[in-house]
């Protein structure tokens, strides 16, 4: 459910808490929002287990950003990101930022961008804690990623022949209705896109793929309790949901 597209977007990963194999994947993801402008990778690329991603950051235009760990158990990656993340607010060169990592320390990092009204999205993994998903406007799992490249290299191997995914989630339907009812028109139906807007304010992480769908207007029409239907607006025709007729 991409919102109203930001025009220049920081994408800054941490590397100690990132996998370099979905960088390209992450991209993408993240170019739904807007033009991603500043690449940068954080971490010790004096140490091994910077090695995957050597070999991946120049095909992707990313920039490395060398952090010595000075002192064991230490992690200097956190800071340096957080200070390169200020310097970019302030100068304000970027209308939103991507934060890659799975670690709480960022919480505060994506209040702060928010604070200043600029669009702030993140990436991590289903452990990322709650207090840095909830301060993200939109936050997307990696896993959710990580899934949609399975089967786009599944489909290439084995284009006619189809296999039974196992059986998805289901959507919460106490997060649908609250959004509906703040959307709902005097009409008594909403815009899907606005109940999209509504959801993601209640939930940053809700993603209609971890449900099995591509779109939220897929995941409504099989939402027991409302129907889709489409209203012509300015020669388009626009997605629009309401209760269910008769119930």
């Amino acid at each position: 459910m991409p919102q109203k597209k930001s025009e220049l977007i920081a994408l800054l990963v941490d590397g100690d808490n990132a996998q370099a194999s979905l960088l390209k994947p992450i991209i993408e993801e993240v170019s739904k929002y807007g033009k991603v402008t500043i690449r940068r990778i954080y971490g010790d690329w004096t140490s091994t287990g910077m090695s995957s991603w050597k070999k991946v950051v120049n095909d992707v235009s990313f920039t490395p950003i060398q952090k010595f760990s000075y002192t064991t158990g230490k992690n200097s990656t956190d800071s340096s990101l957080i200070i390169d993340a200020m310097d970019i607010l302030y100068a304000g060169n970027v209308d939103g930022f991507c934060i890659v990592s799975s670690d709480s320390d960022y919480t505060g990092l994506a209040k702060r961008i928010r604070e200043e009204g600029i669009f702030v999205m993140g990436i991590g993994e289903k452990k990322t804690p709650a207090a840095f998903v909830q301060s993200c406007e939109i936050f997307t799992f990696i896993e959710t990623i990580a899934g949609e490249q399975k089967a786009a290299a599944q489909e290439r191997v084995t284009p006619s022949r189809k296999v039974a995914a196992p059986a998805a989630p289901k959507a919460d339907p106490e997060i649908i209705n609250k959004a509906f009812e703040a959307s709902e028109s005097e009409e008594e139906d909403a815009y899907v896109s606005t109940v999209g807007s509504q959801i993601r304010r209640l939930d940053p992480s809700f993603d209609v793929r971890s449900f099995g769908y591509r779109t939220l207007t897929q995941l409504l029409k099989k939402t027991n309790g409302y129907e889709v239907f489409y209203k012509e607006s300015n020669g388009d025709r626009q997605p629009m949901v309401r209760r269910a007729r008769g119930k």
